[in-house]
Protein backbone atom coordinates (compact mmCIF):
# COMPACT_ATOMS: atom_id res chain seq x y z
CA UNK A 1 0.00 0.00 0.00
CA UNK A 2 3.27 2.08 0.57
CA UNK A 3 3.59 3.59 -3.11
CA UNK A 4 -0.57 4.34 -3.52
CA UNK A 5 0.05 6.34 -0.03
CA UNK A 6 2.90 8.32 -1.33
CA UNK A 7 1.06 9.31 -4.54
CA UNK A 8 -2.09 10.20 -3.42
CA UNK A 9 0.13 12.11 -0.25
CA UNK A 10 1.68 14.23 -2.95
CA UNK A 11 -1.36 14.93 -4.83
CA UNK A 12 -3.30 16.23 -2.16
CA UNK A 13 -0.48 18.93 -0.58
CA UNK A 14 1.39 16.42 1.60
CA UNK A 15 5.28 17.10 1.69
CA UNK A 16 8.09 14.59 2.13
CA UNK A 17 9.44 16.83 5.86
CA UNK A 18 5.92 15.63 7.09
CA UNK A 19 6.47 11.83 6.93
CA UNK A 20 8.49 12.80 10.47
CA UNK A 21 5.62 13.45 12.04
CA UNK A 22 4.00 10.77 10.79
CA UNK A 23 7.28 8.23 12.62
CA UNK A 24 6.44 10.58 15.80
CA UNK A 25 8.96 12.91 15.48
CA UNK A 26 8.37 16.07 15.75
CA UNK A 27 10.35 19.45 14.92
CA UNK A 28 12.05 21.37 18.18
CA UNK A 29 8.92 24.27 17.47
CA UNK A 30 6.21 21.57 17.74
CA UNK A 31 7.58 19.87 20.77
CA UNK A 32 7.53 23.07 22.41
CA UNK A 33 4.13 24.12 21.72
CA UNK A 34 2.80 20.87 23.20
CA UNK A 35 5.16 21.05 26.30
CA UNK A 36 3.83 24.56 26.65
CA UNK A 37 -0.04 23.66 26.89
CA UNK A 38 -1.75 23.42 29.62
CA UNK A 39 -1.39 19.76 31.68
CA UNK A 40 -4.42 18.45 31.70
CA UNK A 41 -4.28 17.62 27.73
CA UNK A 42 -6.27 15.14 26.05
CA UNK A 43 -5.10 13.57 22.72
CA UNK A 44 -7.92 13.25 20.01
CA UNK A 45 -7.70 11.78 16.74
CA UNK A 46 -9.78 12.60 13.20
CA UNK A 47 -8.27 10.87 9.94
CA UNK A 48 -9.88 13.77 7.50
CA UNK A 49 -12.18 16.75 6.99
CA UNK A 50 -15.24 15.30 8.16
CA UNK A 51 -13.81 13.30 11.43
CA UNK A 52 -11.67 16.82 11.74
CA UNK A 53 -15.47 18.48 11.98
CA UNK A 54 -16.78 16.44 14.53
CA UNK A 55 -13.61 16.75 16.57
CA UNK A 56 -13.54 20.68 16.47
CA UNK A 57 -17.08 20.21 17.57
CA UNK A 58 -15.86 18.42 20.32
CA UNK A 59 -13.23 20.71 21.27
CA UNK A 60 -15.30 24.07 21.41
CA UNK A 61 -17.61 22.16 23.72
CA UNK A 62 -14.67 20.60 26.13
CA UNK A 63 -12.24 23.89 26.17
CA UNK A 64 -15.51 25.60 27.31
CA UNK A 65 -16.17 23.26 30.08
CA UNK A 66 -12.76 22.59 31.15
CA UNK A 67 -10.84 25.84 31.45
CA UNK A 68 -7.70 24.01 32.22
CA UNK A 69 -7.66 22.30 29.67
CA UNK A 70 -5.75 21.48 26.11
CA UNK A 71 -5.76 19.33 23.23
CA UNK A 72 -3.39 17.56 20.93
CA UNK A 73 -5.33 16.72 17.54
CA UNK A 74 -3.81 14.53 15.29
CA UNK A 75 -5.06 14.13 11.59
CA UNK A 76 -4.12 11.89 8.80
CA UNK A 77 -4.46 13.95 5.63
CA UNK A 78 -3.36 16.89 4.49
CA UNK A 79 -7.06 18.79 3.87
CA UNK A 80 -7.66 17.24 7.31
CA UNK A 81 -4.10 19.00 8.75
CA UNK A 82 -5.60 22.46 6.89
CA UNK A 83 -8.95 22.80 8.91
CA UNK A 84 -7.14 21.34 12.23
CA UNK A 85 -4.58 24.52 11.72
CA UNK A 86 -7.76 26.52 11.71
CA UNK A 87 -8.77 24.54 14.95
CA UNK A 88 -5.52 25.22 16.29
CA UNK A 89 -5.58 28.95 15.68
CA UNK A 90 -9.21 29.74 16.60
CA UNK A 91 -7.57 27.63 20.14
CA UNK A 92 -4.07 29.30 20.47
CA UNK A 93 -2.86 28.12 23.46
CA UNK A 94 -4.72 25.38 24.37
CA UNK A 95 -4.59 22.90 20.76
CA UNK A 96 -1.93 22.09 18.82
CA UNK A 97 -2.68 20.23 15.70
CA UNK A 98 -0.11 17.83 13.84
CA UNK A 99 0.02 14.69 11.39
CA UNK A 100 -1.22 11.30 13.37
CA UNK A 101 1.96 8.77 13.66
CA UNK A 102 1.79 5.53 11.63
CA UNK A 103 0.65 2.53 14.04
CA UNK A 104 3.69 0.91 13.92
CA UNK A 105 4.96 -1.00 17.05
CA UNK A 106 6.89 2.10 19.49
CA UNK A 107 5.69 4.83 17.84
CA UNK A 108 2.36 5.10 20.18
CA UNK A 109 4.65 5.31 22.77
CA UNK A 110 7.33 7.91 21.45
CA UNK A 111 3.62 10.10 21.08
CA UNK A 112 2.41 9.59 24.51
CA UNK A 113 5.53 10.38 25.85
CA UNK A 114 5.22 13.42 23.95
CA UNK A 115 1.55 14.56 24.91
CA UNK A 116 1.55 13.07 28.18
CA UNK A 117 -2.59 12.77 27.52
CA UNK A 118 -5.36 12.26 29.75
CA UNK A 119 -7.24 10.34 27.41
CA UNK A 120 -6.97 9.01 23.70
CA UNK A 121 -10.11 10.35 21.54
CA UNK A 122 -10.75 8.43 18.46
CA UNK A 123 -13.27 10.22 16.55
CA UNK A 124 -15.88 7.48 14.24
CA UNK A 125 -13.77 4.84 13.07
CA UNK A 126 -9.92 5.19 14.02
CA UNK A 127 -9.33 2.86 16.37
CA UNK A 128 -5.97 1.12 15.82
CA UNK A 129 -4.17 -1.48 18.00
CA UNK A 130 -0.95 -0.59 19.03
CA UNK A 131 -1.77 2.94 20.16
CA UNK A 132 -5.10 1.56 22.33
CA UNK A 133 -2.82 -1.21 23.59
CA UNK A 134 -0.18 1.34 24.49
CA UNK A 135 -2.79 3.29 26.31
CA UNK A 136 -4.19 0.02 28.21
CA UNK A 137 -0.57 -0.46 29.60
CA UNK A 138 -0.34 3.09 30.58
CA UNK A 139 -4.02 2.99 32.02
CA UNK A 140 -4.94 5.79 30.03
CA UNK A 141 -8.75 5.72 29.04
CA UNK A 142 -9.56 5.52 25.29
CA UNK A 143 -12.91 6.44 24.02
CA UNK A 144 -14.67 5.63 20.09
CA UNK A 145 -16.81 8.46 19.42
CA UNK A 146 -19.91 9.80 16.87
CA UNK A 147 -18.75 5.72 16.48
CA UNK A 148 -21.02 3.86 13.73
CA UNK A 149 -21.54 0.44 12.99
CA UNK A 150 -23.40 -0.81 9.76
CA UNK A 151 -24.97 -4.26 9.65
CA UNK A 152 -21.92 -5.31 6.96
CA UNK A 153 -19.23 -4.15 9.12
CA UNK A 154 -21.14 -5.91 12.25
CA UNK A 155 -20.96 -9.15 10.35
CA UNK A 156 -17.68 -9.15 9.32
CA UNK A 157 -16.75 -8.23 12.91
CA UNK A 158 -18.58 -10.85 14.27
CA UNK A 159 -16.69 -13.57 11.98
CA UNK A 160 -13.08 -11.74 13.42
CA UNK A 161 -14.57 -11.74 17.01
CA UNK A 162 -11.38 -13.67 18.44
CA UNK A 163 -9.46 -11.04 17.04
CA UNK A 164 -11.26 -7.39 17.28
CA UNK A 165 -12.56 -8.21 20.75
CA UNK A 166 -9.32 -7.79 22.46
CA UNK A 167 -8.61 -4.71 20.68
CA UNK A 168 -12.33 -3.02 20.88
CA UNK A 169 -12.21 -4.08 24.20
CA UNK A 170 -9.52 -2.23 25.67
CA UNK A 171 -11.38 1.15 24.92
CA UNK A 172 -13.50 2.34 28.35
CA UNK A 173 -16.31 3.16 25.76
CA UNK A 174 -17.83 3.25 22.84
CA UNK A 175 -20.27 6.90 21.85
CA UNK A 176 -22.40 5.75 19.21
CA UNK A 177 -24.93 7.59 17.14
CA UNK A 178 -27.68 5.49 17.05
CA UNK A 179 -30.20 3.06 19.24
CA UNK A 180 -29.32 -0.04 16.51
CA UNK A 181 -25.39 0.78 16.84
CA UNK A 182 -26.10 0.15 20.22
CA UNK A 183 -26.60 -3.82 19.67
CA UNK A 184 -24.18 -4.22 16.71
CA UNK A 185 -21.29 -3.20 18.79
CA UNK A 186 -22.86 -5.41 21.49
CA UNK A 187 -22.96 -8.66 19.22
CA UNK A 188 -19.33 -9.54 18.93
CA UNK A 189 -18.94 -9.61 22.96
CA UNK A 190 -18.17 -6.11 24.25
CA UNK A 191 -20.00 -4.88 27.61
CA UNK A 192 -22.81 -3.02 27.38
CA UNK A 193 -21.82 -1.04 30.30
CA UNK A 194 -18.96 0.49 27.65
CA UNK A 195 -21.48 1.44 24.68
CA UNK A 196 -23.31 4.73 25.43
CA UNK A 197 -25.73 6.64 23.15
CA UNK A 198 -25.23 9.71 22.53
CA UNK A 199 -26.91 10.93 19.10
CA UNK A 200 -24.73 11.87 16.07
CA UNK A 201 -22.31 15.15 16.89
CA UNK A 202 -22.02 15.52 12.56
CA UNK A 203 -25.75 15.94 13.09
CA UNK A 204 -26.17 18.49 16.27
CA UNK A 205 -27.32 21.19 15.13
CA UNK A 206 -25.47 22.89 17.78
CA UNK A 207 -22.13 24.69 17.06
CA UNK A 208 -22.48 24.17 13.13
CA UNK A 209 -22.75 28.22 12.64
CA UNK A 210 -21.10 29.15 9.99
CA UNK A 211 -19.52 33.23 10.48
CA UNK A 212 -21.62 35.95 8.70
CA UNK A 213 -18.47 37.15 7.52
CA UNK A 214 -17.16 33.97 5.57
CA UNK A 215 -20.36 34.06 3.63
CA UNK A 216 -20.30 37.58 2.94
CA UNK A 217 -16.87 37.28 1.65
CA UNK A 218 -17.89 34.47 -0.54
CA UNK A 219 -20.84 36.39 -1.80
CA UNK A 220 -18.13 39.24 -2.78
CA UNK A 221 -16.20 36.55 -4.71
CA UNK A 222 -19.43 35.41 -6.59
CA UNK A 223 -20.38 39.03 -7.56
CA UNK A 224 -16.46 39.74 -8.65
CA UNK A 225 -16.90 36.69 -11.08
CA UNK A 226 -20.18 37.97 -12.12
CA UNK A 227 -22.96 36.11 -10.40
CA UNK A 228 -25.52 38.35 -8.72
CA UNK A 229 -27.50 38.05 -5.63
CA UNK A 230 -30.38 37.59 -7.20
CA UNK A 231 -29.26 34.86 -9.61
CA UNK A 232 -30.46 31.57 -8.13
CA UNK A 233 -27.26 28.76 -7.17
CA UNK A 234 -27.69 25.25 -7.98
CA UNK A 235 -24.48 23.90 -5.59
CA UNK A 236 -23.05 20.34 -6.08
CA UNK A 237 -21.37 19.27 -3.29
CA UNK A 238 -18.37 17.24 -3.26
CA UNK A 239 -18.44 15.42 -6.69
CA UNK A 240 -16.55 12.66 -8.04
CA UNK A 241 -15.06 11.73 -10.99
CA UNK A 242 -17.43 11.96 -14.14
CA UNK A 243 -20.66 13.60 -11.85
CA UNK A 244 -19.27 17.23 -12.82
CA UNK A 245 -20.04 16.58 -16.43
CA UNK A 246 -23.33 14.97 -15.98
CA UNK A 247 -24.55 17.81 -13.45
CA UNK A 248 -23.03 20.77 -15.85
CA UNK A 249 -25.47 18.87 -18.31
CA UNK A 250 -28.55 18.71 -15.70
CA UNK A 251 -27.58 22.51 -15.65
CA UNK A 252 -27.30 23.41 -19.15
CA UNK A 253 -30.68 21.72 -19.01
CA UNK A 254 -32.18 23.55 -16.35
CA UNK A 255 -30.40 27.13 -17.88
CA UNK A 256 -32.95 26.63 -20.65
CA UNK A 257 -35.92 27.11 -18.76
CA UNK A 258 -34.56 29.49 -15.73
CA UNK A 259 -31.69 31.78 -17.43
CA UNK A 260 -30.74 33.14 -14.30
CA UNK A 261 -29.21 29.99 -13.12
CA UNK A 262 -25.70 29.70 -11.49
CA UNK A 263 -24.11 26.43 -11.45
CA UNK A 264 -21.32 26.15 -8.77
CA UNK A 265 -19.49 23.04 -8.71
CA UNK A 266 -17.10 22.14 -5.31
CA UNK A 267 -15.18 18.86 -6.53
CA UNK A 268 -14.17 16.35 -3.63
CA UNK A 269 -10.44 16.11 -4.50
CA UNK A 270 -9.65 19.78 -5.52
CA UNK A 271 -6.34 18.14 -7.54
CA UNK A 272 -8.92 17.54 -9.77
CA UNK A 273 -9.95 20.51 -11.34
CA UNK A 274 -7.62 20.74 -14.24
CA UNK A 275 -9.14 17.47 -15.58
CA UNK A 276 -12.94 19.24 -14.49
CA UNK A 277 -12.20 22.73 -16.38
CA UNK A 278 -11.27 20.54 -19.54
CA UNK A 279 -14.24 18.73 -19.20
CA UNK A 280 -16.59 21.56 -18.86
CA UNK A 281 -15.29 23.54 -21.93
CA UNK A 282 -15.90 20.18 -24.16
CA UNK A 283 -19.52 20.85 -22.96
CA UNK A 284 -19.16 24.76 -24.55
CA UNK A 285 -19.16 26.11 -20.74
CA UNK A 286 -16.64 28.53 -19.88
CA UNK A 287 -16.43 28.19 -16.25
CA UNK A 288 -14.56 31.02 -13.97
CA UNK A 289 -12.33 29.69 -11.02
CA UNK A 290 -12.61 30.09 -7.24
CA UNK A 291 -8.62 31.06 -7.33
CA UNK A 292 -8.60 33.12 -10.38
CA UNK A 293 -9.86 36.64 -9.45
CA UNK A 294 -9.81 37.41 -13.24
CA UNK A 295 -11.92 35.05 -14.27
CA UNK A 296 -15.41 35.79 -15.23
CA UNK A 297 -18.60 33.91 -16.00
CA UNK A 298 -20.94 34.31 -19.05
CA UNK A 299 -23.96 34.15 -20.51
CA UNK A 300 -24.11 30.49 -19.21
CA UNK A 301 -22.60 31.27 -15.35
CA UNK A 302 -20.05 28.62 -13.77
CA UNK A 303 -17.57 28.84 -10.95
CA UNK A 304 -15.71 25.94 -10.12
CA UNK A 305 -14.58 26.05 -6.32
CA UNK A 306 -10.93 24.53 -7.04
CA UNK A 307 -9.73 25.61 -2.93
CA UNK A 308 -10.78 23.86 0.17
CA UNK A 309 -12.47 24.34 3.33
CA UNK A 310 -14.75 26.49 2.05
CA UNK A 311 -17.73 24.36 1.27
CA UNK A 312 -19.73 24.86 4.23
CA UNK A 313 -19.54 28.67 3.95
CA UNK A 314 -20.79 27.85 -0.18
CA UNK A 315 -23.71 26.58 0.82
CA UNK A 316 -25.19 29.10 2.90
CA UNK A 317 -24.91 31.03 -1.11
CA UNK A 318 -27.33 28.28 -2.60
CA UNK A 319 -30.71 28.00 -3.48
CA UNK A 320 -30.62 23.59 -4.55
CA UNK A 321 -27.76 21.42 -3.14
CA UNK A 322 -27.24 17.97 -5.52
CA UNK A 323 -25.09 16.04 -3.39
CA UNK A 324 -22.18 14.15 -4.99
CA UNK A 325 -20.37 10.41 -5.00
CA UNK A 326 -24.37 9.48 -4.68
CA UNK A 327 -24.80 9.33 -8.61
CA UNK A 328 -21.67 7.65 -10.72
CA UNK A 329 -19.85 6.25 -7.05
CA UNK A 330 -21.15 4.43 -3.88
CA UNK A 331 -21.32 5.64 -0.29
CA UNK A 332 -22.50 9.37 -1.17
CA UNK A 333 -21.11 12.19 1.16
CA UNK A 334 -22.70 14.05 3.57
CA UNK A 335 -25.85 15.69 3.45
CA UNK A 336 -25.94 17.41 6.82
CA UNK A 337 -23.60 20.72 6.59
CA UNK A 338 -26.41 21.68 3.68
CA UNK A 339 -29.22 21.10 5.22
CA UNK A 340 -27.80 22.78 8.49
CA UNK A 341 -27.85 25.87 6.26
CA UNK A 342 -31.15 25.60 5.61
CA UNK A 343 -30.98 24.99 1.53
CA UNK A 344 -33.32 21.82 -0.23
CA UNK A 345 -30.73 19.05 -0.44
CA UNK A 346 -30.91 15.99 -3.25
CA UNK A 347 -28.94 12.99 -3.88
CA UNK A 348 -28.88 10.25 -5.85
CA UNK A 349 -29.26 6.45 -5.14
CA UNK A 350 -25.91 5.56 -3.69
CA UNK A 351 -26.01 7.23 -0.34
CA UNK A 352 -25.01 3.96 1.75
CA UNK A 353 -22.16 5.41 3.91
CA UNK A 354 -24.72 8.07 5.56
CA UNK A 355 -28.31 5.44 5.58
CA UNK A 356 -29.62 6.70 8.70
CA UNK A 357 -28.94 10.04 8.31
CA UNK A 358 -30.94 9.28 4.63
CA UNK A 359 -34.22 7.39 6.21
CA UNK A 360 -34.21 9.99 8.49
CA UNK A 361 -34.55 12.58 6.19
CA UNK A 362 -36.65 11.26 3.67
CA UNK A 363 -38.94 9.55 5.94
CA UNK A 364 -39.53 13.45 7.27
CA UNK A 365 -39.51 14.74 3.66
CA UNK A 366 -36.72 16.73 4.31
CA UNK A 367 -34.32 15.62 1.36
CA UNK A 368 -35.08 14.18 -1.86
CA UNK A 369 -33.70 11.27 -3.22
CA UNK A 370 -33.50 10.69 -7.18
CA UNK A 371 -33.32 7.00 -9.70
CA UNK A 372 -30.68 9.39 -11.87
CA UNK A 373 -29.69 12.52 -13.66
CA UNK A 374 -33.39 12.98 -15.95
CA UNK A 375 -35.25 12.79 -12.78
CA UNK A 376 -32.91 15.04 -11.02
CA UNK A 377 -33.44 17.53 -13.88
CA UNK A 378 -37.21 17.47 -13.22
CA UNK A 379 -37.46 17.69 -9.86
CA UNK A 380 -35.11 20.44 -9.51
CA UNK A 381 -37.24 21.71 -12.40
CA UNK A 382 -39.99 21.75 -10.09
CA UNK A 383 -38.62 23.15 -7.32
CA UNK A 384 -37.36 26.48 -9.23
CA UNK A 385 -40.60 26.95 -10.33
CA UNK A 386 -41.73 26.74 -6.94
CA UNK A 387 -39.86 28.99 -4.07
CA UNK A 388 -42.34 27.73 -1.41
CA UNK A 389 -41.64 23.99 -2.04
CA UNK A 390 -38.42 24.52 -1.84
CA UNK A 391 -38.13 26.03 1.66
CA UNK A 392 -40.50 23.63 2.63
CA UNK A 393 -38.22 20.78 2.07
CA UNK A 394 -35.24 22.61 3.79
CA UNK A 395 -37.52 23.40 6.81
CA UNK A 396 -38.50 19.71 7.08
CA UNK A 397 -34.63 19.00 6.59
CA UNK A 398 -33.66 21.20 9.46
CA UNK A 399 -36.81 20.00 11.94
CA UNK A 400 -35.03 16.32 11.48
CA UNK A 401 -31.81 16.76 13.06
CA UNK A 402 -33.50 18.21 15.77
CA UNK A 403 -33.27 14.21 17.02
CA UNK A 404 -29.67 14.92 17.27
CA UNK A 405 -29.59 18.17 19.15
CA UNK A 406 -27.30 18.08 22.35
CA UNK A 407 -25.43 14.67 21.07
CA UNK A 408 -22.03 17.22 21.40
CA UNK A 409 -22.86 18.09 24.55
CA UNK A 410 -23.59 14.55 25.96
CA UNK A 411 -20.34 13.44 24.57
CA UNK A 412 -18.18 15.72 26.15
CA UNK A 413 -19.74 14.63 29.79
CA UNK A 414 -19.14 11.61 28.88
CA UNK A 415 -15.78 12.02 28.18
CA UNK A 416 -15.22 14.13 30.95
CA UNK A 417 -16.75 11.46 33.36
CA UNK A 418 -13.92 8.43 31.71
CA UNK A 419 -11.14 10.41 33.56
CA UNK A 420 -13.09 10.28 37.03
CA UNK A 421 -13.73 6.26 36.86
Amino acid sequence: MLPGAFVKMRRRGGRWRDLAQRLGFHSPETCAAIAALPRDRFWMHAVSVGEVNVARKLINSLLLSLPETAVVLTTTTPTGLALAKECEKQHAGRVVAIYSPVDLPGVPGRMLNLIQPLQLVLVEAEVWPNLVAACARRNIPASLVNARLSPRSARRLRKLRVLVKPMYGMLRQILVQEMDDVARWQSFGLEAARIHLTGSVKYDPEGTEVPAERVENLRAVLNERGIGKDQPVLLAASTHDGEEVELARVFQRLHNAHPRLALLLVPRHVERSAEILAQLRGLGLQPARRTDASSKVDTTPCLLIDSTGELAAWQHLARLVVIGKSFLAEGGQNPAEAVFAGKAVLFGPHMENFTPLVDLLLRNQGAVQVRGFKDLTQIMDQLLHDPAATMKLASNGQAALQVHAGATRRTVELLIGANEQ
